[in-house]
Order: C-alpha cells, then structure tokens, then sequence
C-alpha cells in the first residue's frame, strides 16, 4: 500500500483558511464592481422594485446619496439608467438634455467627481411607448439605421452631461462606430464606450422590465443575440473593438460563462460581464426561502464570473459585496 499511495496531495493546499487563501487563483476586488442604478422621474421616494428585493427606482436625491456610497465603498463605476414619465415612438426624453437621465449624470459626477467611472445606459427602451430599443419601421419592426440616428444623439447630450463612458445596450448592427463619430464630431474624445457587444435575448432580464417601466410587447430576438450561438459572439467583438470600443461586456453572465470566456480569450479590450436582474432574482428568492446561504452565493456567483475572465462586474450587490471582501 505504502508504494501505491499517492505522494502528490492536493488537500494539503485546502486544509485551512489561510492556505486556501494562499493559493487562491481569483481574488475579488471592490474596484472591479460596477453597481447598476435606476433614477425615476416623478417621485419623492425610493420606489421599491418588486422583483428585486432591495433594489429601488431612486429620486435624484437617493442617487446622489448611493453614488457615494458606492464611492466609500471602493467601486469601480456606477451605471445610471433613466425611468422617465413620458414615452413616445421615438424615445424623445432620452435625447432631451434635461431628460431624467441627464439630469442625474449631472448629479453624481457632481457629487462624486473622479471618485467613480460614471457610466450611462445608452438605448431607447426606458424612453419608448412599445418598449423596443429603438426607431420602429412602417411593418413594426426596428429600423436599424434609423435607430442609430437616435444613439448618435444620445451618446452627445450623455457626453454634454459629463457622463465618462456610455453603454450602448441596444445591439443594433454599427452602433459603435456611428457613437464614436458622434461623440468626436462633439467635440467630447475624452468620453469612452463600453460595448454591450454579447447581449442575448435572455429570459434572465425579466424583472428589468419592471426597473425601468418598459412596456414592451413581444420580444428583441431580431436584433439582440440567440442564447444558441456562441461563435456569433467573436464576430460581434471583432466587430466593435474595429468601431472604436474601449470596452466590451457579455450580458447577461451566469449562464454565459462559457461565451464570457471566449470573449475575454479573444479581446484587446477589457472584458465586463453584466450579472443580470433575474440571476440577482434568483438567488434573493431562494434566500428568503432558506434553500441558500445568501452571502455565501453572492461571493460564489461574482467568482464564478470573475474566473470565467470578467475583468470588471455590473451587479446590484456591488456595494454589499465590496463589504464583504473588503
């Protein structure tokens, strides 16, 4: 027995928490989380959102309050979405200066200053009465380069606002580049672009919907990604890094790991991944039943993505995760 036994022990390296500590190859880092942020016009309290326990649609004064709180607590970024009061076809508050958005890009730049990457959401579906993410055609479906028309006025008054990267999340073919162009010809080359460059049509955004109002009727399967294909991916990254993307992000991320990898494989950009609205769902409902060990989950799934090469994480635990690994 003695000559069969094995010499090479991998459990000497598991045998306490120091040791496991030691040799640990992920590590988390407050700096590489990004809490995503909703700001609604209208209100004079924090709506609660339903679907997301502990997340809320804020005024612009809570915002303020959680972007610092996100600053003291060692962010990276905070990425603001607008809910406005009024919709129509063609998504007009998301290019109004004064826009529910704008306003709050103005907000906590101020407020936090340098302190955080402030990012903006850059899409229509917050702003349009039939919730799609963008410009709609005669026969109803999205108009492509229409569409893009709109991003390219977005992306300028996000600029104008002081916002320091915006996030073009609506998978419109040339996106990237026709935001670049805005952007420069603005006169704004400082402001950079994180490319939502993988964004299925998951099933996974479902309460999102309820965090911005969207009325959407039907699906965006024509234009964001089908959850089948992987290899789609790379084309769309090489598509956007050429445009002029600084980043790029794979959304959503538990159940894209395997993308997110390739991804980050493949990228001369930095890779995010975008912790979505029903994977925090998921794990907040099974820890009000007792089935998980919430804390536990939270850090489980964020390494998850991490090792997976996520190099920065949009999640809506970004402020209680960074407390927790401090």
């Amino acid at each position: 027995m003695s000559a069969q036994f094995p010499v090479v022990r991998p459990r000497r390296l598991r045998s306490t928490p120091a040791m496991r500590r030691l040799v640990a190859e992920t590590r988390l880092h407050p700096a590489e989380l990004i809490l995503p942020a909703f700001v609604r016009e209208g209100i004079a309290e924090p709506k609660p959102i339903t679907s997301m326990p502990g997340v809320v649609q804020h005024t612009r004064d809570t915002l303020r309050r959680a972007a610092v709180e996100a600053a003291e607590a060692g962010l990276g970024g905070i990425m603001l979405f607008g809910v406005p009061e009024e919709q129509d076809a063609v998504g007009s508050e998301g290019t109004n200066p004064d826009g529910i958005l704008q306003l709050a890009i103005r907000d906590v730049v101020a407020e936090v200053g340098d302190a955080l990457v402030v990012m903006s959401d850059l899409c229509l579906d917050e702003y349009t009465d039939h919730g799609h993410c963008g410009v709609l055609a005669a026969d109803g479906s999205v108009d492509n380069d229409a569409t893009l028309e709109r991003y390219a006025e977005m992306a300028v008054v996000q600029a104008d606002a002081g916002v320091h990267l915006v996030g073009p999340s609506g998978m419109m073919d040339g996106q990237i580049g026709v935001v670049r162009r805005a952007l420069d010809a603005a006169g704004h080359q400082d402001t950079g672009i994180l490319a939502y460059t993988a964004k299925y049509a998951s099933a996974f955004f479902g309460p999102f919907r309820e965090a911005v109002g969207s009325s959407l009727q039907g699906d965006r399967k024509t234009y964001q990604q089908d959850p089948a294909n992987a290899r789609e991916s790379l084309r769309e990254l090489a598509q956007d890094v050429a445009e002029g993307a600084d980043m790029v992000m794979v959304k959503p991320a538990m159940a894209y790991l395997d993308v997110l990898r390739q991804v980050a494989d493949a990228s001369p950009v930095p890779v995010s991944a975008y912790q979505v609205s029903g994977e925090y769902a998921m794990v907040e409902a099974a820890a009000a039943n007792g089935w998980v060990d919430r804390e536990r989950m939270i850090l489980e799934t964020l390494t998850s993505i991490r090792r997976a090469g996520a190099e920065q994480i949009l999640t809506y635990w970004a402020v209680e995760a960074a407390r927790m690994i401090g």
